[in-house]
């Protein structure tokens, strides 16, 4: 799995934890920013992102802001991109088994470290149900 990791300045420190928790892993990545905590707009770093994964260069994202809300408002933006901003494992595993969500958004100042490491693990672990929600994924795609 190739995933592809991006921020805001309020989410550069929780971005940080979960590309070393990725990393212990063993989880390929790219992390495109940014690196520190100075004021930047978080489309111009949503867009990279969702534009990657749509065009397969990734199989999924990860977007951090300090609510999640402006990352995943952006990334839905770009066409076959299915963003779920989540604060909780269950959303995590239903937005995979429902959605297919191809990136998660969550926000810093929103969940803690240790759930939001938890969200990531059983995001990137649950597969699609399929089934009827193909179906439902499709009048999406519309």
């Amino acid at each position: 799995m190739k995933l592809v990791i991006a921020s805001d300045h309020g989410g550069v420190n929780l971005k940080k934890a979960i590309t070393e928790h990725l990393s212990e892993q063993g989880i390929e990545y790219t992390d495109l920013g940014p690196d520190s905590t100075a004021s930047v707009d978080y489309p111009d770093y949503a867009k990279p992102v969702a534009e990657k994964v749509a065009a397969g260069e990734y199989d999924k994202g990860i977007l951090i802001c300090g609510t999640g809300i402006g990352m995943s408002i952006t990334a839905n933006k770009t066409k076959g991109i299915r963003c779920a901003l989540v604060h909780d494992t269950f959303s995590a595993k239903a937005t995979r088994q429902h959605n297919d969500s191809n990136i998660l958004a969550m926000g810093e100042r929103v969940i803690g470290q240790g759930l939001a490491l938890e969200i990531v693990d059983t995001w990137l672990n649950t597969e699609f149900e399929g089934g009827r929600h193909e179906r439902r994924i499709c009048k999406i795609e519309e």
